[in-house]
């Protein structure tokens, strides 16, 4: 290795330092997790890099770039760089295997899935899709890409599963542009429920849910929870305070019988609940909290929504409250489309996957290195992303281990966890690479502290 690099590899390798104890029976655990989103790379030299990266936004790296993923691995730079912004090896055959496993271990017939877009602050006009939209990671206009998740909640766990950057149409329309950015020519402005749908259309059938979810970015669009519809998908998606709504259980104004009959009015879904008596609303326990139970004040009404001009089909407004410590309250939002007798608690159930996947952005934040990536292309974006994802997953397999949730992994489950086996299961090599009884993920050692908190 060349001497100018000498000095940043040793600040490197002296943030890599473990306690003992820490990482007993884990490498190999996360040697043989890798081996099946690696199987279908055609260079071993590309199976090693994925082990390695993985490994590396693991590690206690404070910064998990390439370049110091690779001084982790006593390599130069350039291999680990090329590998994730310049070959072009396919990101989906591992985000299939990613969501195969996760059907698998923590699926349920009633699962959510969620969508939700966010964004990663970047300097410079550079990277590929930076602009200047709401980045809420940020929580201001900033430079910043966007990209848009898919994540699946049930009462095991939750997960990110899938992801697709979002371009600008002003980058679509630059042609130039894109090109520098290593942008496809194929490649069309298509809106963030477009990406959604994509998601949707391909995972959907995969992971066993009930219900859609997602902010109110995604339930402000009346084509898009329509078209939800049109697919028989219940939903609950959050809605601006703005929102306009009809009470369809309103008794209309009184007809003076002069001209039309007057019906209900559409207003703010806002004003509407200031309206409300205090009759209306119903108190639930949504979860348990840091003192005691979370206890809010929800309302259900049938309503219809209006965008403009246009009017949509019946659908229910759920309404919660949250008591806040100073005496005033918190209200949120929501439009679903759920078969009748669907009660209060069950939508809560739902409305609370969504903050569940932002608890999994936090870790993998923090412990994935999901946004420590350098890289300005949309190739090596989605490689960084996906292999991110594949490292947070492994995190929950490695916190559900440690809990003995997993009775394939140690043993019987937690009293509660009524898991059935299931084959394949989470880290089971391929079986050219080996059997159930060899997998790296099922060992007895336990002897070490796991410091890797969960995502649930």
């Amino acid at each position: 290795m060349d001497d100018r690099f000498n000095v940043r590899l040793r600040e490197m390798m002296a943030e890599t330092e473990l306690t003992a104890g820490v990482t007993t029976g884990l490498l190999e655990r996360l040697r043989g997790f890798v081996v099946p989103f690696a199987a279908s790379l055609s260079e071993p030299e590309q199976r090693t890099h994925t082990h390695e990266y993985v490994s590396g936004l693991l590690s206690p790296l404070e910064r998990k770039t390439g370049e110091a993923i690779a001084y982790l691995h006593e390599h130069e730079r350039q291999g680990i760089q090329k590998f994730m912004g310049h070959v072009p090896w396919d990101h989906r055959p591992r985000i299939a295997v990613l969501a195969e496993q996760v059907s698998q271990t923590i699926g349920e017939p009633d699962g959510v899935i969620v969508f939700d877009p966010s964004g990663f602050a970047k300097k410079g006009t550079n990277s590929v899709g930076v602009a200047r939209p709401w980045c809420g990671r940020q929580g201001k206009i900033d430079n910043c890409q966007v990209g848009v998740y898919l994540g699946y909640v049930s009462r095991r766990d939750p997960a990110l599963v899938d992801v697709r950057l979002y371009l600008p149409e002003a980058w679509t329309r630059d042609r130039t542009r894109c090109r520098k950015a290593g942008v496809p020519k194929a490649v069309r402005f298509r809106t963030r429920h477009e990406q959604a749908r994509e998601m949707l259309a391909e995972h959907g059938p995969r992971l066993p849910h009930r219900w859609v979810t997602g902010d109110d970015e995604m339930g402000r669009s009346a084509s898009f929870r329509r078209e939800l519809r049109a697919r028989g998908e219940s939903y609950v998606l959050a809605v601006p305070s703005n929102t306009l709504v009809r009470d369809d259980e309103a008794d209309p104004p009184v007809y003076t019988g002069r001209g039309r009959r007057p019906g209900v009015p559409f207003g703010r879904v806002d004003r509407w609940v200031t309206a409300l008596p205090t009759s209306a609303w119903t108190t639930i326990t949504v979860r348990d909290g840091e003192k005691g139970p979370l206890a809010v004040d929800v309302v259900c009404r049938r309503v219809t929504a209006r965008m403009g001009r246009k009017v949509g089909a019946p659908e229910t407004l759920f309404v919660t409250r949250e008591r806040l410590s100073d005496g005033g309250a918190k209200h949120d939002y929501y439009l679903a489309s759920a078969a009748d007798g669907t009660t209060p608690a069950e939508f809560a159930r739902v409305t609370k996957a969504a903050h569940e996947i932002e608890e999994c952005f936090r870790q993998a934040k923090s412990q994935a290195g999901w946004g420590d990536y350098q890289v300005r292309n949309g190739m090596g974006w989605h490689h960084h992303q996906t292999l991110a994802l594949i490292a947070s997953w492994f995190l929950s397999v490695e916190t559900r281990r440690g809990e003995k949730r997993d009775p394939g992994s140690d043993g019987p489950a937690m009293e509660g966890h009524h898991r059935q086996p299931v084959g394949g299961g989470v880290g089971v090599p391929h079986p050219a690479e080996g059997s159930l009884a060899n997998n790296p993920l099922a060992p007895t050692d336990r002897t070490g502290t796991l410091l890797l908190a969960s995502c649930a």
